[in-house]
């Protein structure tokens, strides 16, 4: 029974999902894990999920968790560097340069960790395993949503945001030498207060929050007055979420881990990265629901 491999076994293959902001999540997904003896060997990460697995797979996660947490007092539009092509409305390389200098770059090959990231090949629509070359490059590529991001050329390929063809990327992890699996699904039910009413340093922060989607709606995707009350950005990134929920459920029945923690998809907006403090007591209080659940 799982309760008795739950009772002796450490090793652990780890699925992190994608879902914008609700990624921060995963941090503190991974801080319960480690806290209470998991020994997380393997990672497969999708967008989000890529980006906070290739961190945690340096060592330096706590270090993104700090700098992360402090996002709501930094100039975080100074990290947005808008493109004047038409594959993106921004290049991702202020951002991706600055997680290099906090992180470090490296080889994936090198990490102590097994790390897959996945992305999305735009010519074939392949789904792309990144395992091998610097890591910040198949980051890039992996959290390349369309429309906000320009894709990442790889070699030949042009690379898209993973989460188009596998938010929840259980596959990656199938052959592994481990005794758990255990996928974190940014795309769980909705519920009606996941988490706490924000504080008045929250609200205090919509000022903030409306100055970024401000600057991104301005990039040519400011709605006239006729039109409804979502911006045709807000209506891309619903699209797109409601496709990857789909996705991520017949991954789930597909492949199904050892244990599930579900994070509701309505947890947070997809760019309120300002929320990391609640994001990740959420990650810590839905990972110990769901070890809970399965050692019944």
């Amino acid at each position: 029974m799982l309760s008795n491999v739950l009772a002796h076994s450490t090793s652990v293959s780890l699925v992190l999902g994608s879902g914008g902001a609700r990624g921060l999540a995963h941090i503190g997904v991974i801080q319960w894990l480690t806290e209470n003896g998991y020994d997380i060997r393997a990672i497969a990460g999708s967008s989000m999920g890529a980006l906070v697995g290739g961190i945690y797979a340096t060592g330096k996660l706590e270090v993104y968790a700090e700098w992360v947490l402090a996002l709501e007092r930094m100039q975080v539009l100074r990290l947005l560097d808008p493109t004047f092509g038409r594959d993106g409305l921004l290049k991702g390389e202020r951002i991706i340069g600055v997680l290099r200098e906090l992180i470090g770059d490296c080889a994936i090959e090198d990490l102590p960790v097994s790390f897959t990231a996945v992305a999305t090949d735009l010519e074939s629509g392949e789904e792309v395993w990144l395992r091998d070359g610097r890591l910040f490059d198949a980051i890039r590529a992996s959290i390349a949503t369309p429309l906000v991001f320009t894709p990442l050329k790889r070699g030949s390929r042009t690379l898209l945001d993973g989460a188009l063809v596998n938010p929840l990327p259980i596959a990656p992890t199938l052959n592994d030498d481990t005794d758990l699996t255990i996928a974190v699904n940014l795309s769980g039910p909705a519920e009606l207060r996941p988490i706490a009413a924000p504080s008045v340093a929250m609200v205090n922060g919509n000022a903030y929050r409306q100055r970024i989607r401000a600057f991104i709606e301005g990039l040519h995707l400011a709605r006239t007055a006729d039109a409804p009350a979502r911006g045709l950005f807000d209506i891309a990134l619903v699209s797109m979420q409601t496709m990857q929920d789909t996705i991520a459920r017949l991954k789930l029945a597909a492949y199904s881990p050892d244990v599930t923690v579900e994070i509701p998809r309505n947890a947070c907006g997809f760019y309120e990265f300002w929320r990391a403090e609640e994001l990740i007591a959420l990650g810590r209080e839905r990972a110990a629901q769901a070890f809970a659940k399965a050692g019944r």
